[in-house]
C-alpha cells in the first residue's frame, strides 16, 4: 500500500520534485510559439490601459525588474475591474510580443468561451482602490517611502535593490564555498563587546503578564534587579560576530557568517543604521600577513559585484546624472578582472598625502590630519576619489586607534589591519591579523578591560591562544554599504528593506 502510495505520487511529475508556477522572471526567459498553450499567471497589476476592444496591463510579481505585458482581446467584465495595485490571476498565452519594447506577451482572449480551448480568464485575487493607494504612479520622495516602508518595495528601485540584496548573498556564498569555508550561525546575544565601543543594545526582560482582550490590564511585575539578570550576566545584541567566529575557527578553520548586527549609534548620516548585515569571516592556519588578508577581500569583491544581475543594477542606477553615470564605469572599471590591484597604503603614507594637501590648500578639510588620529569621513573622501580615483586599501594603523584583538607590529606603534575605503561610500571593509601570540594579547586586554579581564568575561578569548591558537585572519563588511556602492545608493537607508536608525522604528 505505501509503495503505491509512493509510485501514484512520482507519476505526477518527470523529476518527483515539487515545483512551483513558474514565476514572471522565469516565464520571460523561457522560449514561445504562436500556438502556445494556454497557462495561468498571477501577480499585481503596475499599470493598464484601456481602449474600445483591447485592453494592456504591465503584470508584475516581483521576480524581474521588466513586467510581464498582458493584452486583453474583447470586452470581458474581469478587465473593468483591474486597477494599478490589484492582485490579480491570469489565464492565457504567452506569445511573441508584435509590438516594439518587449519580445513576449501575455495573451488574454476573452472573446472566447470559457469551454474554448485556449480562452482567456481575468480574476482578481485582491481589489485596490486606485484613489486611496499611496504608491502612485507619480515620483515619490525618498521620505514619504520611508514614511510608507509596507509598501515601498512595490516601486522600481526598492524591490530591485531587494533582488540585489539577494544576488550578492548568493554571490558571496559561491564565493567563500569554492575558498573552503563553512557558514556558520553566530549568536545575536552577547555577553561581550567585540568593538570595546560601548554602543550595543542592553537586553532587559519585560513582563511576563500581559493585558487580556477584552479585559482591565493586569499590573505590570516588576523589572526584575539587576542582580537576577535573564542570564545571569549582562546581555547585549552583538555588534560584532567576529570574537565568536574567532573561538569557531580554532576548530573548523575557515568560518564566515552574513548575520544582523545591532549599534545604539546615534548618528543621523547616510552610513549608519541601528540594525544592519554584517559579513564577517576568519580564517586560520594561514600566512601572509596584513597583505594576505587584502588580497582575499579584493577577489572577493570583484567575484561577487561582477556576478551582480544586470537588469537589476541597471534598474538602480536609471536616471543618475553625468557623475553617476561616470561613478558606474568607475565601479565596473574596480571589479574588472583586467583592472591592476587595488591601491594600497599604509595609515603613515595616507596621513602624510593629506598633510601634504593641506599644505596647498589650507581649508581644504574640516579636521586637521596628523598622525594618531581617526581619519575623517572627509579624509577617506579624498583619498579615494581624488588621491586614488578608487578603491584603496589603507593598513598600519597606530594601535591606539583599533581593537585590543589586532596584532602589534614589530615596530611596536601600529597593527597590522586594514581599512578599504570606495569612492562614495567610505569605509567598505575593516580586517586585521589577529593577534595570536597570548602573552603580547593578555598585556593588551589587561590594559583595556584591567587586570580581572573585565571581571573575566573575556577569559574564554584568551583560553584560544593558550590551547593550540594558530595564526589567523580576519574582516568585517557591512552589507547595506556593498549594496549602495554597486546600485549607486548614497543612503544605507535605501540599501534595506526596513531601516531601523535612532528615533525611527515604523514596523
Amino acid at each position: 500500500m505505501i509503495l503505491r502510495r509512493c509510485i501514484s505520487s512520482l507519476s505526477g511529475s518527470k523529476t518527483g520534485a515539487f515545483q512551483l508556477p513558474p514565476t514572471i522572471r522565469q516565464l520571460l526567459a523561457s522560449p514561445t510559439t504562436p500556438d502556445a498553450p494556454a497557462i495561468t499567471v498571477s501577480g499585481w497589476i503596475k499599470s493598464i490601459r484601456r481602449q474600445k476592444n483591447v485592453a494592456f496591463a504591465v503584470l508584475t510579481d516581483g521576480s524581474s525588474s521588466q513586467g510581464l505585458q498582458a493584452v486583453f482581446v474583447g470586452n470581458g467584465e474581469g478587465v473593468k475591474a483591474l486597477t494599478n495595485g490589484s492582485a490579480v490571476r491570469l489565464t492565457g498565452r504567452l506569445v511573441p510580443s508584435p509590438g516594439a519594447g518587449q519580445d513576449k506577451e501575455f495573451l488574454v482572449d476573452l472573446g472566447k468561451g470559457k469551454a474554448q480551448a485556449n480562452a482567456g480568464e481575468v480574476h482578481v485575487l485582491g481589489s485596490c482602490d486606485p484613489e486611496l493607494y499611496p504608491i502612485q504612479k507619480q515620483a515619490l520622495s525618498t521620505e514619504y517611502l520611508r514614511d510608507h516602508s509596507h509598501l515601498r518595495a512595490r516601486t522600481d528601485a526598492i524591490a530591485a535593490m531587494i533582488r540585489l540584496r539577494d544576488s550578492l548573498q548568493k554571490n558571496i556564498s559561491t564565493f567563500f564555498d569554492d575558498q573552503g569555508f563553512v557558514y556558520t550561525h553566530t549568536p545575536i546575544l552577547t555577553g561581550n563587546d567585540a568593538e570595546g565601543a560601548g554602543e550595543s543594545f542592553r537586553i532587559a526582560e519585560m513582563s511576563s503578564t500581559h493585558p487580556s482582550v477584552g479585559h482591565p490590564p493586569h499590573a505590570a511585575t516588576p523589572a526584575p534587579a539587576h542582580e537576577k539578570e535573564f542570564f545571569s550576566r549582562p546581555a547585549h545584541l552583538t555588534v560584532s560576530h567576529q570574537l565568536h567566529l574567532e573561538a569557531l575557527a580554532t576548530s573548523l578553520s575557515r568560518v564566515y557568517t552574513l548575520s544582523p548586527c545591532f549599534r545604539a549609534e546615534r548618528s543621523l548620516t547616510g552610513r549608519h543604521l541601528a540594525e544592519f548585515w554584517m559579513l564577517e569571516a576568519e580564517w586560520a592556519l594561514t600566512t601572509g600577513g596584513v597583505n594576505a588578508t587584502c588580497d582575499f577581500v579584493e577577489a572577493c569583491l570583484r567575484s561577487v559585484v561582477r556576478g551582480a544581475p544586470a537588469t537589476d543594477v541597471d534598474a538602480l542606477w536609471k536616471g543618475k546624472d553625468a557623475d553617476g553615470e561616470e561613478r558606474r564605469r568607475a565601479l565596473d572599471d574596480a571589479v574588472s578582472l583586467q583592472r591592476e590591484p587595488w591601491v594600497r597604503m599604509t595609515y603613515t603614507e595616507a596621513v602624510r598625502a593629506l598633510e601634504d594637501h593641506v599644505h596647498q590648500n589650507p581649508a581644504a578639510f574640516e579636521y586637521a590630519p596628523a598622525w594618531g588620529r581617526t581619519l575623517q569621513s572627509e579624509h577617506e573622501k579624498w583619498l579615494a576619489e581624488k588621491l586614488v580615483g578608487g578603491p584603496v586599501f589603507i593598513t598600519d594603523y597606530p594601535a591606539a586607534l583599533k581593537p585590543f584583538y589586532m596584532r602589534h607590529n614589530d615596530d611596536g606603534k601600529t597593527v597590522a589591519c586594514f581599512d578599504l575605503i570606495v569612492p562614495h561610500v567610505g569605509e567598505l571593509v575593516g580586517g586585521s591579523v589577529r593577534e595570536e601570540r597570548a602573552e603580547v594579547l593578555e598585556e593588551q586586554m589587561r590594559a583595556d578591560f584591567g587586570p580581572d579581564l573585565g571581571s573575566g568575561a573575556y577569559q574564554w578569548y584568551l583560553d584560544l591562544r593558550k590551547y593550540g591558537g594558530a595564526p589567523h585572519m580576519g574582516f568585517g563588511m557591512g552589507f547595506e554599504r556593498l549594496v549602495g556602492w554597486v546600485g549607486g545608493i548614497d543612503n544605507v537607508r535605501e540599501s534595506i528593506p526596513f531601516p531601523r536608525w535612532a528615533g525611527r522604528m515604523l514596523l
